[in-house]
Formats: C-alpha cells, structure tokens, sequence
C-alpha cells in the first residue's frame, strides 16, 4: 500500500472541513434565504463527501443533516394555531428523536446525549452570568423588536388564550434550541473539529433557523453572540440544564416583549421601548 502523501493528507483535511461547511452552510440556504429544493444540495454532497475521507464524519454529518432536513418540511414563522402548533411540535420533534435514535441504536454512539444533572454547585460565576443575561436581555431586546419592527414576524395576540399559547411556544422552541443545536449540532462536530470551528458551525446553523423563525432585521447581531456564547458554556459546564436556565430567562424577556409590542399597556416596565414605535 503507498505510503500516503502530504499532498492526499491536505487534501483529506481540507475535505473534512469542507464536507461540514457544506452541511452548516445549508442552513443559510434553507432556512435563512428559503431556497428549496436547492438548499439540499450542499446538505447531501457534504455528507458524501465525507463519506469519501471519513466515514464516521460522514456518519455525524448525516444525523445532523438529517434533522435539518425534517425541519425545513414546514414553515418556521410563529404560528399560534392548532395546525401551526401541531406542525411545530410533531417536526421538531422529530429532529431530536430521530438524529438521537440512529445514533444510539443504529450506530451504538453515545455522543448525543442531554445531562440535565452533572452533579456539579453552580458557582458565583454562573449566578452572576444569569443575572447578567436578564440584564442584558432587558435593555436590549425591546429597542431592538420595537425599533426594527421585528416583533411583527410574530402573529397578532388577543386575549389570555393566545398570549398563553405564545408563553408555551417560545418556551418550548426555546428547550428545543439546546436540544438540537447544542446537545446535537455542536456535540457531533466538537467530536471532529476544535471548540471554536464546532461553535462556528453550529452557530450557523441556530442562526439560520431563529431569522427564520423571526429574529430578522438586525437580529444577527443579538443572536450570532447567543449562539456561539451557548456553545461555549456547554463546552465548559456540561450541563444542558445551565444553558436551558441561561436561553429560558433570556426568552422570558422576548416573550413580555413580544407581548408588550402588541398591547403596550401589558408588562410597560422596558425603559428602552422606543415610544413612537408602540404608541
């Protein structure tokens, strides 16, 4: 057998990186752009590609694929329906269970897995960022959704039903962000890839999907931070519970926002709302 080369060897790194950068940057095509069926092809040739230099990558690429995959079936603007809510439910769903089951049992890999007890005290270090994240989400998140006009991407609400069936809903999406994104996104590539190139990747992805869901504008700017700072602290936590406490009351403040958007009368205690935007 030829003694492989530092040609082929580059070669086989480079085709490593980009089969993943492929599947990661599908995300921007299928979620952020909407452009389908196109958006799937940079999805399959970056698994195929790795299955020609790695098979177990190629394998990790295909799970994470594969839940992007049944997420882009429905349309992932908010939608406070019984069909909206039932879609949302059954197909991201689906997009954890699925990538998990193959992984567990077909391919007796225990990378994905979801450690809500990692029997460690949070620190003051962790209580402090959590109060911080409240902080910053105060002052931040209502000039940027009443100044961009991004909480129009959210449906209209009246009345108590409705505006409980949005509590639930960015609740739940936001469960199911750590879920998919970080618990199985970054787990897979962080198995391949350094921490900062895993975060790069899985940040693309979680930021494709929240412009879809409706943080647009300038949302970027808030989110790309969220996502890769996410990262980071599963990374050195190892714990699903920290991150889901962290996004939780960071979506607590999008969910009165939200709702104070629309009837400014209700939670009126931002300071930074810009007036002529809800008035």
């Amino acid at each position: 057998m030829a003694t492989p080369t530092p040609y082929s060897e580059a070669w086989q790194a480079s085709a490593r990186w980009l089969s993943a950068a492929s599947v990661a940057g599908a995300a921007v095509l299928l979620f952020a752009f909407h452009i389908r069926p196109l958006g799937y092809v940079p999805l399959v040739l970056g698994v195929a590609l790795a299955y020609v230099v790695d098979r177990v990558l190629s394998r990790d690429l295909f799970l994470i694929a594969t839940g992007q995959g049944i997420i882009s079936v429905i349309p992932l603007e908010a939608d406070l329906s019984d069909a909206g809510i039932v879609r949302f439910s059954v197909a991201l769903s689906l997009a954890v269970l699925v990538p998990w089951a193959l992984s567990r049992y077909l391919f007796r890999d225990m990378t994905i897995t979801f450690p809500l007890r990692t029997g460690q005290p949070w620190g003051r270090a962790r209580w402090a960022y959590i109060g911080l994240v409240v902080v910053v989400g105060y002052l931040v998140l209502p000039f940027y959704f009443l100044q961009s006009g991004a909480y129009r991407n959210w449906p209209e609400i009246e009345g108590a039903q409705e505006i409980g069936r949005l509590f639930v809903g960015v609740n739940a999406v936001g469960i199911w962000d750590e879920l998919f994104f970080i618990c199985i996104a970054f787990a897979l590539f962080r198995k391949h890839f350094p921490l900062w190139a895993a975060n790069i990747l899985q940040a693309t992805i979680f930021v494709s999907f929240l412009w879809e869901l409706g943080y647009r504008a300038w949302g970027p700017v808030l989110t790309i931070p969220f996502a890769l700072v996410q990262g980071l602290l599963f990374s050195r936590t190892k714990s699903l519970t920290f991150v889901l406490v962290v996004h939780l009351l960071f979506d607590a403040v999008v969910f009165a926002v939200l709702v104070h958007a629309h009837h400014p009368e209700l939670f009126d205690v931002f300071i930074t709302a810009p007036e002529p935007k809800i008035r």
